[in-house]
């Protein structure tokens, strides 16, 4: 008689991963500024990472939303004055998003209210448990990319 699906440890490994972005997502969202949601963070973080503009067409990609996803998320990031989306002088069709002052302030507001939990976080685990589980979750995250 064959197993469940749910017994195959490629599910289960998928069952995980979903239950954690789930947990994490909730975890962010309940520490945010007031009125930022999570997408529009994934933004601000992904910006502020990579310390340089880029355009929506490569944030969308990056963080994998649409094209109508992000240009929803960075008008109301504008109207809000977090980010600055400005046109290219040579290329005019091209734009290119930029964290503004009042961006950083929300966002270093949602990190240091985010920081008692990620305290816990490290206190629950070693760093040799981080350090261990980061290669086959670099190499499943290749694979997929490569193969979708």
């Amino acid at each position: 008689m064959a197993g469940r699906p749910t017994d195959r440890p490629e599910i289960q490994v998928f069952d995980e991963i979903g239950n954690i972005e789930h947990l994490v997502r909730a975890s962010i969202t309940k520490h945010l500024p007031v009125g930022l949601t999570y997408p529009q963070f994934e933004v601000l973080n992904y910006l502020i990472r990579g310390g340089e503009r880029r355009t929506p067409a490569r944030i969308a990609g990056d963080l994998q939303m649409t094209k109508g996803a992000i240009t929803n998320t960075l008008q109301r990031l504008g109207v809000r004055s977090l980010v600055t989306v400005e046109g290219d002088d040579v290329d005019r069709r091209k734009k290119y998003v930029t964290v503004a002052a009042e961006g950083l302030v929300a966002y270093n507001q949602a990190l240091e209210s985010l920081r008692p939990r990620m305290g816990d976080l490290r206190d629950g685990f070693t760093d040799r448990e981080f350090h261990d589980a980061l290669p086959f979750l670099r190499a499943l995250r290749t694979w997929l990319e490569e193969s979708f």
